[in-house]
């Protein structure tokens, strides 16, 4: 590898951002099965806001390298691996250990990135395009002339979920603070401001017989609305519990009350569907079908953007070393798009 060292960032433990640590070291050598990945770009997730008040349901022990996903170049390959990777750019979703130069990933992970694309236009897609990808198509099931609500549609996922979905022919109706609804008409959405009033009696006003499918990352006690708004066979799809990003108390509980009220919503004969998505469900027990559903949808999501049906939306670019300011910046909440951590 040559004069190369190691770059990564350490989370010490429940820090403010400035508190991350940069750490140098060795390059790794891949070994059986593995290829060492140079990153390229690599982003700031909600995930790691969470990890670093120790509020991430699954989170490794302190300290650990943060970082959910990567795109990189294929600068190694183990034994067993074929040789043709070298050399290739890549996808890869780690969850934790991509906030760092150089990364090593199991060869069945990894997905190419279509010549033309960026990194960190992939980057902004790994785990944003698959999530939002998986609860549309694989969860929801959506069709061409149904409606759905997608709460926080400026977010990272919302923004590609809205995209997706008016691609699909669906109609959508977006949460957003005032500041993002020009941008959202100009996609074809019809905006809601969160902050003002009773959110549920406007989507009410706008689709009177209930909405086909409701996308809600909040969590908490606005979860009773969502699921009150569906019509008769409508699917909500929960993916996180951002709403108690700042709380005390067990980090599982939230997910365990929501895993809860999913459960029992869904033992009702009502008719309507709930889940709770999670990226790695199926991972530990079905590997091989994981990986494949994965690569499947996460090249569909970089088709969409050759396309033209979604874009990648940077909101910022910062080095590894000034990763503090990236999360800092990310967690404000005044960007759109994702932030992207470089070497």
């Amino acid at each position: 590898m040559g004069t190369e060292e190691l770059v990564e960032v350490v989370l010490p433990g429940k820090v403010e951002p400035e508190g991350l640590r940069i750490r140098h070291g060795q390059v790794p050598v891949a070994g059986p099965g593995q290829v060492l990945i140079r990153m390229e770009a690599t982003g700031v997730s909600f995930a790691e806001q969470q990890m670093r008040r120790g509020r991430y349901y699954d989170q490794p022990a302190f300290p650990f390298v943060p970082g959910y996903d990567l795109v990189g170049t294929v600068v190694d390959t183990g034994a067993g691996v074929e040789p043709g990777l070298a050399g290739v750019r890549v996808a890869a979703l780690v969850k934790v250990g991509g906030w760092a130069s150089h990364v090593l990933v199991d060869a069945a992970d990894v997905v190419p990135v279509p010549d033309g694309i960026g990194a960190a236009q992939a980057e902004t897609l790994v785990v944003n395009g698959i999530t939002a990808w998986q609860m549309l198509h694989r969860k929801a099931r959506v069709r061409a002339g149904q409606t759905i609500l997608v709460h926080g549609a400026n977010g990272g996922v919302g923004s590609v979920l809205v995209q997706l979905a008016r691609a699909a022919g669906v109609h959508v109706i977006g949460t957003a603070s005032a500041r993002h609804h020009d941008a959202l008409r100009a996609q074809g959405v019809v905006p809601v401001d969160y902050r003002a009033g009773d959110v549920a009696a406007r989507v009410r006003e706008l689709a009177p017989g209930g909405v086909d499918a409701v996308f809600d990352h909040v969590g908490g006690r606005g979860i009773v609305d969502s699921w009150r708004l569906l019509a008769p066979g409508g699917t909500l799809v929960s993916y996180g519990s951002a709403s108690t990003r700042d709380d005390e108390g067990s980090k599982q509980w939230p997910v365990l009350k929501l895993l809860g009220r999913v459960w029992l919503w869904n033992a009702l004969p009502n008719r309507r569907h709930a889940y709770f998505y999670n990226a790695w469900a199926g991972h530990a027990l079905a590997k091989d079908r994981f990986r494949a559903r994965l690569r499947a949808d996460l090249t569909q999501v970089f088709a969409a953007l050759q396309r033209g049906d979604i874009t990648a939306r940077i909101a910022a670019q910062l080095p590894l070393a000034r990763v503090a300011d990236a999360l800092r910046l990310a967690e404000s909440g005044t960007v759109a798009g994702k932030v992207v951590l470089t070497p």
